[in-house]
């Protein structure tokens, strides 16, 4: 029993070193920021800062749905991407029901996309007056 707990420790002493080691990392990495840090006060100090740009108006904007729609949609053809590099990369492998398979999963995305287009879901100019409106 004694050996056994000498031959795990004999085996995992390098994790327990690694462990203890990020620990005193962190603590001393810490420790020095606080005490060489800067203690400025003021008030340009406790303003936001983005990009150089100083920030106006309140923080609570209201975004068009469209915003949100347009991310949704980069998201769905980004993970788009990601399978079809995945299939691209075993396309040898899965063959032709591997083919089959990436052209219904496009074929469906394609429909999709036309789908967003024709109720104009990326549209973002404004909307253009026609000769029967002008009248």
């Amino acid at each position: 029993m004694e050996g056994d707990i000498a031959a795990r420790v004999a085996e995992h002493w390098a994790i327990g070193f690694f462990i203890l080691a990020v620990i005193l990392l962190c603590t001393v990495m810490i420790g020095l920021s606080y005490l060489l840090g800067g203690r400025s006060r003021g008030r340009s100090k406790s303003l936001p800062f983005e990009s150089g740009i100083v920030g106006t108006g309140g923080a609570r904007q209201r975004f068009s749905v469209k915003f949100y729609l347009v991310a949704m949609l980069f998201v769905i053809f980004d993970l788009e991407a990601v399978f079809l590099f995945a299939w691209a990369v075993a396309v040898r492998e899965v063959g032709w029901t591997g083919f089959a398979g990436a052209a219904v999963f496009i074929f469906i995305l394609l429909a999709g996309l036309v789908y967003d287009s024709r109720v104009g879901a990326l549209d973002w100019a404004p909307g253009r007056k026609s000769h029967d409106d002008q009248a």
